[in-house]
């Protein structure tokens, strides 16, 4: 049958397709077969050799160590200069004006015409900074524990003995009341009152006040010196803070590392963990009682340096008031009632501490340099900027903290150890100001100079516990308890470096000179540049301020702190624990004042045309009050007085509570500042 021709081709593409798809399986068995045959053809057996080694060398054990040896780095040998001496940049003579110069005749220069152009310098801002930190906080704490079923409310009212201090601390200061100037003359009127009223100081104080006063006149000179609470002694040997301060001590301990061989109880062990109960008392191993309401602390600190207006010479036409102040006085109230019950206890009081420390210091940047060769010649000229009216440098600090920590409790042990905290709080002030500001070789003042380094540091701290125990009460085991050990620190440093025994009668060259500026003629030194002073520089960086200049540093610092716990000392009501050990400690509160400014006048000399005033005073003071009414009562009978059954509607399961946490009654004064305050 003939086929058409799709079919026919249909038919021979299938025809092929077969063909092929043989052949591929064919190929495929043949060349596993070849592949086979050649394999066990080339195949054959391992030849027998027999090989001699040898190893006639011992080799070193392996040792990883490679000292590397890198090149010796390149030093650059560098001096640290510790004198206080400023060079400033030359000033180029140039040919022709530019914006911002100014054009002065300077006659008889060799070598120069009669005019001659000097570039512009940039003349001070003002600055004026007042800053203001306050802490207050109020930590009046209610704490019942150890089942019992009492309620302890004390009557306390610190405020008027806390008030009482602060007033005889106000008799004491000259500057306790000084008000923020808000203008040049407010600021002018301040420097003014405070000299005046330093002069009329008098230091007839008694009763309850040790005060040390150091007022020198002017012929004794200024203040050196590092005093501590009244006695001269060497700046090495004042007591250092980091060897009082707690929060110092940690932070070196911190540093150093743990004691070699220290045990620290560990109370981050799990509960289901063989070692949870060691140590701690299982009901009827070891219980314990620790109370711990006091230590506190608080801490102001302030630190400026003013470094605004740097020159060598100032020129006043004026009067120069000059004023370097330190106030420092520290006023306590503490008298502890502890019932007689804890005579055999141990007494682990540390005395209260209490420091003035203060120092004054006056640097000679000049003192020790070398004096300029006859080779280096007197300035050639002068450029001058101007400041139209009064010239203001300011920083006002003001810095208070206020805590009350009056602790009320009521404790008693369950068979169990107890641990209650409710103190150790702490409170922190800082400021740090650093101002650089323009250096001049010459300021010449068209009025009168204010300079004022006043630091005023007051610590205020009532500390009256009373340990009392409840009718009943007893105790066999180990027992200690602490009032005391607190810490009052005042620490202030004044540091001028130059202006002092350098001041002189205003030559009639810089009159003349302050007068032509004034006047709005051009300035000519005249024989202000053959001042030795000056001698050795190319040329005078000049600052004329047509009024005041008003410089004033005040720092005021208080610390106020109240912490009188009541603490009442009960036994359980089911099960009376009296083995049990106790530690009751309510003292141990620390407020700190640090204080520090770095005042740069001129480095030089001071031209005086009026009159120069200087005052300088430093107060120390220490204020020790006692309460005779709570320290002549019997502390167990005040406490049986504030000492009452719980509600009549309180169940026995209820009383069994072993640390219940009772709420502040109503009529426990929560605030012993608020006739302060208010």
């Amino acid at each position: 049958m003939q086929l058409d021709k799709i079919t026919e081709a249909i038919s021979h593409f299938i025809g092929m397709l077969e063909i092929s798809v043989e052949e591929a399986r064919q190929l495929k068995t043949y060349d596993d077969f070849k592949i086979a045959e050649a394999v066990e053809q080339e195949t054959s057996d391992l030849p027998n050799t027999n090989i001699n080694v040898k190893a006639p060398y011992t080799l070193d054990d392996f040792d990883p160590h490679v000292p590397y040896m890198g090149l010796k780095p390149e030093l650059v040998p560098y001096t640290v200069s510790t004198s206080f001496w400023y060079t400033p940049p030359e000033i180029p003579n140039a040919g022709h004006l530019s914006p911002g110069q100014h054009l002065f005749h300077i006659p008889h220069l060799p070598g120069f015409g009669s005019h001659m152009t000097l570039p512009h310098i940039e003349p001070p801002g003002e600055v004026a900074i007042h800053i203001n930190q306050e802490i207050r906080l109020s930590d009046n704490d209610y704490v019942g524990a150890g089942g019992h079923g009492l309620i302890f409310t004390p009557t306390l009212d610190d405020g008027s003995q806390m008030v009482s201090l602060m007033n005889t601390a106000a008799e004491l200061s000259p500057l306790d009341d000084l008000a923020r100037p808000g203008s040049a003359e407010d600021i002018a009127t301040t420097v003014i009152t405070a000299s005046e009223r330093i002069a009329a100081y008098s230091d007839s104080y008694g009763g309850e006040a040790s005060v040390f006063v150091l007022h020198p006149d002017a012929a004794s000179g200024p203040i050196q010196g590092t005093y501590v609470n009244g006695q001269l002694v060497d700046e090495a040997d004042a007591p250092k803070a980091e060897d009082h301060l707690n929060i110092l001590k940690e932070q070196n301990d911190d540093s150093d590392g743990a004691e070699e061989g220290a045990v620290e109880d560990d109370y981050n062990t799990p509960p289901d963990s063989s070692d949870f109960m060691s140590g701690w008392g299982n009901g009827l191993l070891n219980p314990g009682v620790e109370l711990d309401a006091g230590g506190n602390t608080l801490i102001n600190s302030a630190v400026m340096t003013n470094n605004w207006t740097t020159t060598s010479v100032v020129a006043v036409v004026g009067n120069s008031y000059e004023i370097n102040a330190i106030i420092q006085i520290n006023a306590s109230c503490d008298t502890d009632a502890v019932s007689s019950s804890l005579n055999g206890w141990t007494l682990g009081n540390a005395p209260d501490e209490s420091f003035n420390i203060a120092m004054f210091k006056h640097i000679d940047p000049s003192a020790g340099s070398e004096a300029p060769t006859a080779a280096d010649g007197f300035p050639a000229a002068w450029v001058v900027t101007q400041v139209t009216g009064d010239l203001i440098i300011m920083n006002w600090l003001e810095q208070y903290s206020f805590m009350m920590d009056n602790d009320t409790s009521i404790l008693s042990s369950s068979g169990v150890r107890t641990m209650v905290s409710t103190g150790d709080n702490t409170q922190i002030n800082d400021i740090s100001i650093n101002q650089l500001g323009q250096y001049y070789d010459l300021i010449i003042i068209g009025g009168n100079i204010y300079d004022a380094n006043i630091i005023h540091q007051l610590n205020v701290l009532i500390d009256n516990d009373l340990i009392g125990a409840v009718d009943g009460f007893e105790t066999s085991g180990e027992g200690s308890y602490s009032t005391a050990g607190n810490l009052m620190w005042n620490d202030a440093t004044i540091i001028n470096v130059g202006g002092q025994n350098h001041f002189e009668a205003l030559p009639a060259s810089y009159l003349k000179a302050a007068h032509d500026m004034a006047a709005g003629k051009d300035g000519d030194p005249g024989d202000i540049l053959k001042d030795p002073a000056f001698h050795g520089l190319g040329h005078l960086r000049v600052l004329y301020i047509s009024g005041d200049l008003l410089n004033v540093q005040y720092v005021s610092q208080t610390n106020v702190l109240g912490d009188s716990d009541q603490v009442a000392l009960a036994m359980n009501q089911f099960v009376a624990h009296p083995e049990a050990e106790w530690t009751v400690t309510t003292g141990g509160n620390q407020v700190a004042n640090f204080a520090g400014i770095v005042d740069v006048d001129g480095t030089d000399k001071t031209y005086v045309g009026g009159e120069h005033y200087s005052q300088e005073i430093l107060i120390q003071a220490d204020i020790i009050s006692c309460d005779p009414e709570l320290g002549g009562q019997n502390p167990d009978a005040l406490v049986n007085e504030a000492v009452a059954f719980l509600a009549d509607d309180t169940t026995d399961d209820d009383a069994q509570i072993d640390h219940p946490i009772m709420p502040t009654p109503d009529h426990v004064q929560a605030d012993g500042m608020q006739t302060i305050l208010a």
